[in-house]
């Protein structure tokens, strides 16, 4: 085999490799001389086919698989001779004027080209220099009240309101509607048989308060503005009409806050309930400052890590991001000018946000691999666990999916693996505690 070096540009390579036609030709030999005692052909004893005969049905085919094969182990050969770490799987090219016919025939050399880039090489940071604040935040006990209201609103039991009642404000009202834009009736609204509690916030803002004083039987027409930034775009900003038919009045039963509500709502005690709100809410405000902390973490390994990218690593970053991106506007009936841009600056926004996540990921995996961070076993046991209970009644064939899917499976160790090189960084590094309010959390969380 004779290789040569055609391009050194940073970390761009292109070799060129030739592979003589006599060697393909000797593992084109063995390959047959081993099929000989294998195959079954009529007129012929087991293990007494000719080479020669066996040559001329399946040579070619087996040539074929021999130069792809031959292709693979010298690019693996010569990359490991070389020392090096392709960033992607390098780009192969016959040489210009090879004869395929010929090449198959094993008539001629089998020469290429192999194009690849080079992953970065660089030293890893003394971690010990980089300050990260870590918010703390206790739980608010007023907070865990407020969800334990939220609760108990939600399983508040109503009673029909007496014969020839109004509604008021906190009743629930039931109605049918069918809504209108321009006097055209518009898809999503139409509905019968809704419960609508009055003052709950539940429907377009000015529409429940235009129910108030309406009685059983009663026909309202309901005249509101749908928001400007509704979810549904064909929708956003215009005026529409609501021909609203009220079809029973409820009046909001007592509501007692003791050991008998919490049972059920399937908790022992009140006090049961209120540890588990506020476990919930611990869990959730330590997801935020999770990511939080994290995010300072990644700011500052981006700010102390400065070196070339594969382009093709970010291309294709930048490629995923693009396609996402595009497909939530198509799905909103958005454009770029609603977010306030042009396709040409988000395109260069989210190009870097593309040469970020490369550079980042580079970082954190030269970070894992230089200290031997590990995902265990029981760790993508626990994470498939979690998977399947996304999907109840199937947990069996989630499980098969990601024990026969090696690629879905590096899915699930990705996430899991950054994580931990994220503590091993963290553990290095120094952190100081902030305490920090809720609104201050939740603001930074939406920035």
């Amino acid at each position: 085999m004779q290789v040569t070096e055609t391009l050194s540009d940073g970390l761009k390579r292109q070799l060129s490799i030739v592979i003589p036609a006599s060697e393909l030709n000797k593992k084109l030999d063995a390959k047959l001389d081993e099929m000989k005692t294998k195959v079954q052909i009529k007129g012929f004893r087991p293990g007494k086919v000719p080479v020669s005969h066996l040559k001329r049905l399946a040579g070619r085919q087996e040539m074929a698989q021999i130069i792809d094969s031959s292709i693979s182990d010298a690019i693996r050969e010569v990359v490991a001779e070389r020392k090096e770490r392709p960033a992607l799987n390098p780009d192969i090219a016959l040489v210009e004027g090879i004869d395929g016919e010929k090449l198959v025939a094993g008539e001629v050399d089998l020469a290429f080209t192999a194009t690849y880039e080079l992953l970065p090489v660089f030293e890893v940071a003394d971690f010990s220099a980089i300050e990260i604040e870590r918010p703390v935040l206790p739980v608010d006990e007023a907070e865990v009240e407020e969800q334990l209201s939220r609760i108990a609103e939600g399983s508040r039991s109503f009673d029909e309101k007496a014969e020839g009642s109004a509604v008021e404000s906190g009743d629930r009202a039931t109605i049918d509607f069918v809504g209108t834009i321009d006097d055209v009736a518009f898809e999503g609204g139409t509905a019968e048989d809704v419960p609508l509690v009055i003052g709950s916030g539940q429907f377009i803002p000015g529409f429940e308060e235009q129910l108030i004083g309406a009685k059983v039987g009663d026909d309202v027409t309901v005249s509101v503005d749908f928001p400007a930034d509704y979810q549904a775009a064909n929708l956003a900003g215009k005026p529409a009409k609501f021909a609203c038919k009220v079809k029973k009045i409820e009046v909001p039963g007592e509501l007692v806050l003791d050991d008998e509500f919490a049972k059920k709502v399937g908790i022992e005690s009140l006090d049961k309930l209120k540890e588990a709100i506020r476990s919930q809410i611990e869990g959730r405000n330590a997801g935020m400052i999770r990511s939080k902390v994290k995010r300072q973490l990644l700011d500052k390994l981006d700010a102390l890590y400065q070196f070339d990218l594969p382009e093709k690593l970010v291309e294709g970053e930048f490629e995923q991001i693009w396609k996402q991106t595009t497909e939530e506007l198509e799905k909103a009936g958005k454009t770029f000018a609603d977010e306030d841009t042009t396709e040409e600056k988000a395109r260069e926004d989210y190009r870097k946000i593309a040469v970020r996540r490369v550079r980042l990921g580079l970082v954190l995996s030269n970070v894992g691999e230089a200290n031997a961070v590990q995902v265990t076993e029981q760790e993508v046991s626990q994470a498939i666990v979690a998977k399947a209970r996304e999907f109840p009644g199937q947990e069996r064939q989630v499980f098969d999916f990601y024990r026969s899917n090696q690629m879905a499976l590096a899915s699930l160790q990705a996430p899991i693996y950054e994580e931990k090189v994220v503590d091993f960084i963290l553990s290095q590094a120094k952190v100081t505690d902030k305490p920090i309010t809720k609104e201050e959390l939740l603001a930074d969380v939406a920035d």
